[in-house]
């Protein structure tokens, strides 16, 4: 063989190689990261989103830290000014990502992709695709999978192993003023009993105990489908279940709540003694203003009617600050409220004003400045609640959860406590204990928003 013919053979064999090394790149697998904002709705459609491509053979990982992902999925949040702004910058962070690249491709789903999707395109157009709440088929398509509505339950989770949110209804029939939720969710739709109990049970077959029933509002369950309300007998269907040991309510509308739900609780002890039910206000300017459909006096009677079925329930509610006419003596109103009722645990908002809602018609004449003083000083009247209903439990032996554990030391939730939102508990330990293990604690100390004890 002349020296001719072994260069030949050489470049051949480089090309051969050289093609080889491409296709190999060429072919190498999509891995898809899925950044999800705003509330553990948006949550479980990002887990629902994740299940629907690993069924398609396509990798898929939530908040992936690793960063050897080639495409995005944002699952954004439009609720509030706030929330709005999260989500532009993560959409605005990770173009950046594509344009030096490090990304293939950005999608864009969910709320704000809803309700500012022209908008959106138009301002950020290095976007690969804009998608709506309902357009999961459609987001599908880009990656030539097909929608399998048979993954009951099939999600990748991205919560831990031992519990979950599981969503029981779409959307929202209610009008309330300062709410864009009807915008971006739709009118209030029910899943049937049957697939919500087939959910639960394929969830507690890979070791869930503990579910979290949301919707943009619970009491409404069934009026669509069984054209009357059907969440006692959706919750003595999930309480049957073997191996589910934590239901708890999200989310229910005070107006014309339906008490048979507490019943219910009381009769079913894997229902948590736990119900969050949003107020938004005391004041009966303010509660008119904001179209709730209730009083300030129904309200108090029917915390009342809850706590006579049970006393020791734990009622978590929600607060607006700022709506536009607020006065000091509508403040002033709220803060006697919450003394009187003294809640277990309350979360609240600073107004914001919301294009397509009917309260953006009115002047939002308070300043922002403002709006977090009022929500600082409505706070600091819960915090001493809270800090004493918190002493009250020193001494006594709580059922825990066993949630994660944090610089040596272990942390958990009772039932009267949700995920990240409640207090928590610091849990003394001489031996290991296991997440999602459940635990007697005995209560040693308080603080204004968390417990310390140990396991007995």
């Amino acid at each position: 063989m002349s020296f001719g013919a072994i260069d030949i053979g050489i470049r051949c064999f480089l090309l051969l190689t050289l093609q080889i090394v491409m296709k190999t790149k060429t072919l190498k697998k999509d891995k898809v990261n899925i950044i999800t904002l705003g509330c553990s709705k948006n949550m479980v459609d990002s887990e629902v989103l994740s299940g629907q491509l690993i069924a398609n053979e396509i990798d898929a990982v939530h908040e992936n830290t690793k960063k050897d992902h080639n495409i995005v999925i944002i699952n954004t949040c439009g609720f509030i000014d706030k929330a709005k702004e999260e989500s532009i910058n993560t959409i605005l962070d990770n173009v950046a990502l594509k344009k030096k690249g490090k990304l293939d491709k950005v999608f864009v789903t969910g709320c704000l992709s809803e309700r500012y999707k022209a908008n959106l395109e138009e301002e950020i157009p290095e976007v690969d695709a804009y998608f709506g709440t309902m357009e999961l088929p459609l987001l599908l398509k880009k990656f030539e999978a097909d929608y399998k509505g048979e993954l009951i339950g099939e999600r990748l989770l991205s919560t831990p192993q031992h519990y979950a949110y599981m969503k029981i209804s779409e959307g929202c029939n209610r009008t309330c003023s300062f709410c864009a939720i009807p915008l971006m969710r739709g009118q209030h739709v029910s899943r049937t009993i049957e697939s919500i109990v087939n959910e639960a049970k394929s969830l507690v077959k890979r070791g869930v105990r503990e579910v979290m029933l949301i919707a943009q509002e619970l009491t409404y369950y069934g009026l669509d489908i069984y054209k009357k309300r059907e969440l006692p007998t959706l919750l003595h269907a999930l309480a049957d279940i073997e191996g589910l040991e934590w239901i708890r309510l999200h989310y229910a509308y005070p107006s014309k709540f339906p008490l048979e739900i507490i019943q219910v609780m009381k009769e079913r002890d894997n229902i948590c003694k736990y119900l969050d039910m949003p107020l938004q206000h005391a004041s009966n300017n303010m509660l008119k203003a904001m179209k709730r459909q209730i009083t300030r006096e129904e309200m108090e009677q029917l915390i009342g009617d809850i706590r006579a079925i049970i006393p020791d329930i734990c009622l978590r509610t929600t607060l607006i600050a700022g709506f536009p006419g607020e006065t000091r003596e509508d403040v002033e109103e709220l803060k006697s409220f919450l003394e009187k009722m003294r809640f277990d645990r309350v979360g609240i908002f600073t107004y914001s004003h919301e294009e397509q809602t009917s309260a953006h018609d009115l002047t939002d004449d308070i300043s922002p400045e403002e709006k977090e003083s009022r929500a600082q000083e409505i706070m600091e009247v819960q915090q001493e609640i809270s800090l004493e209903k918190n002493q009250e439990k020193i001494g006594k032996t709580l059922k825990v959860l066993v949630d994660k554990k944090e610089a040596g030391r272990y942390i958990g939730r009772t039932e009267f406590d949700s995920v990240e939102v409640d207090n928590e508990v610091i849990i003394n330990s001489t031996t290991k204990l296991a997440i999602g293990e459940f635990v007697n604690v005995k209560i040693t100390k308080a603080f204004d928003y968390d417990l310390e004890g140990d396991v007995v």
